[in-house]
């Protein structure tokens, strides 16, 4: 797991790699799950330890997880429509 997700407006293979780790840490938002159990569970991360960087890396992946749900699914819906056409 990364310290924080890679930057881009773009689909990238992190993301594709991560999809599982981003619905997760949206289950947990809906459920009102606190950030340090959240961070513990799906990312790995001992608040701990270092809760600063286990609270940046919970923040970077929230914000793309949010993003796919904004952007990143729609670039992903198209990646799999050119693919079916190229069949």
């Amino acid at each position: 797991m990364a310290d924080e997700v890679p930057a881009s407006d773009k689909l990238t293979d992190y993301d594709i790699g991560h999809m599982t780790t981003y619905l997760r840490l949206l289950d947990a938002e809906q459920d009102n799950a606190d950030w340090r159990e959240a961070t513990r569970l799906v990312l790995g991360r001992d608040p701990g330890e270092d809760e600063a960087g286990a609270r940046r890396c919970w923040e970077s992946h929230m914000q793309r997880a949010r993003w796919m749900t904004e952007m990143g699914y729609r670039l992903l819906l198209e990646a799999r429509d050119g693919l079916k056409r190229d069949r």
